[in-house]
């Protein structure tokens, strides 16, 4: 088999690596020629700089990094040529020899994954997260582990074929990734696809209280279980007092915020489905904490909390956060990706400081108060301003982090230094 990996990176790199275990002739593009440098020093055949379809000649499959949108020229001319394009995440999944839980969703999915897997292994059940979460599945060694639970993106699930978990979970789908899917159904429909190849008897749970999770759930041919945040769903999954009620068990829980608990809900469910013991389960519920850039506390003076949700890179999930406090001076901005940003305040912010590309988009899209900066040190600066006794500044930017920033978490702690200064001035 003549395989050619689509990316050079972490994914590309482990799928390559992969390849050559199985027997395959390997060959990589990148279009950035210092990204092969590394695997031309393994002997692997590289393509760099302008793409060419001779690059496909003789290849039978070609695998793909999330890097490589639908309709970048890789793909389509692998479509047009009838070769074979799965993702990194399928093939990975192909060669695992232990079964695997997926999870997919616009915003949540890292928590739900990393929650399965403390669940899991607090039960006494080897396992290991991941996927989109940053180790890719064609890396994994899963020798002395017993399940492996996946983050999907809607980028990996596009190209998948056999891929087939014994439990998936949609957490929510809102629009997303517009640029690289190309619209909302198209979106949409790569999500789906995390349950097509399971059986009736397997299980797929979701966010009920999100219309577009619903939605897809109502496509699945396997059992499906609702989680709410708000209230015990129709299939019994929901908050009661300081509790989560799941069927007829009740766990402490950490936190009271709706998307948290629909998120740590659906984690129970899938955990539980594969295994997971009561007591392991209600040892991570009543431990949770979220993780960095998720809603983390980085500030407080003169009565004024500031948090950082630097991980809230679309307006769905900027708008959950917001949703989360009274009232609110909500910091939005950076690159959109092709997404609407009117949504992203919702009636809790009293107040937007926009900054980044995205700022003229946001006030000219919202009827909340606005004042456009240019970046998020100016930002801070004038939520520092703006801000009064009893509110949150919440940065929760609604867009990708590329204009400043090269990842969402150096935003995060770029924004953490800057209130310390705000704090340290005062």
């Amino acid at each position: 088999m003549r395989t050619l990996i689509l990316g050079a990176a972490v994914s590309g790199a482990a799928a390559a690596d992969l390849a050559a275990r199985l027997g395959h002739q390997v060959s990589v593009y990148d279009r950035s020629s210092t990204s092969t440098i590394s695997l031309r020093d393994l002997g692997y055949a590289v393509h760099s700089g302008a793409w060419a379809d001779h690059f496909l000649a003789g290849i039978g499959l070609v695998v793909a990094s999330p890097g490589f949108p639908e309709h970048s020229d890789p793909i389509q001319d692998a479509l047009g040529a009838r070769i074979e394009v799965i993702s990194e995440l399928e093939f990975g999944a192909r060669h695992l020899t232990v079964p695997y839980v997926a999870v997919t969703g616009t915003n949540g999915k890292t928590t739900v994954t990393n929650t399965i897997t403390d669940m899991l292994t607090e039960s006494g059940i080897p396992a290991v997260s991941a996927g989109n979460i940053g180790t890719p599945v064609s890396g994994l060694s899963d020798d002395s582990t017993a399940i492996v639970v996946l983050e999907a993106s809607s980028f990996q699930l596009r190209f998948i074929d056999r891929f087939h978990p014994v439990a998936a979970g949609i957490v929510n789908v809102a629009a997303d990734h517009l640029d690289w899917h190309g619209s909302v159904g198209a979106y949409g429909s790569a999500k789906a696809r995390i349950f097509e190849n399971m059986s009736p008897s397997e299980l797929a749970v979701y966010g009920a209280d999100d219309p577009g999770a619903t939605e897809i759930a109502a496509l699945a041919e396997c059992r499906t279980i609702g989680v709410s945040g708000t209230a015990v769903s129709r299939d019994g999954v929901g908050p009661v007092d300081e509790t989560l009620q799941m069927g007829d068990r009740r766990f402490q829980i950490s936190t009271s915020d709706p998307s948290w608990v629909t998120d740590l809900g659906i984690a129970a469910v899938m955990a539980s489905s594969v295994g997971a013991t009561d007591a392991g389960i209600a040892t991570v519920l009543a431990g949770f904490t979220p993780g960095p850039h998720r809603r983390r506390t980085v500030g407080t003076s003169r009565g004024i909390t500031w948090i950082d949700d630097s991980k809230a890179t679309n307006p769905h999930a900027a708008r959950a956060a917001a949703q989360a406090y009274d009232r609110v001076v909500l910091l939005a901005g950076g690159r959109n990706k092709d997404l609407d940003l009117s949504t992203i305040a919702p009636e809790t912010v009293r107040h937007v400081v926009a900054f980044g590309e995205a700022a003229p988009s946001i006030a000219a899209g919202i009827g909340t108060p606005v004042t456009v900066v240019s970046d998020l040190a100016s930002a801070v600066e004038t939520a520092a301003r703006i801000a009064i006794q009893g509110d949150t500044v919440l940065l929760a930017p609604g867009c990708a982090s590329f204009d400043e920033f090269e990842s969402y978490a150096i935003r995060g702690e770029r924004f953490a230094e800057l209130v310390a200064g705000v704090e340290a001035a005062k």
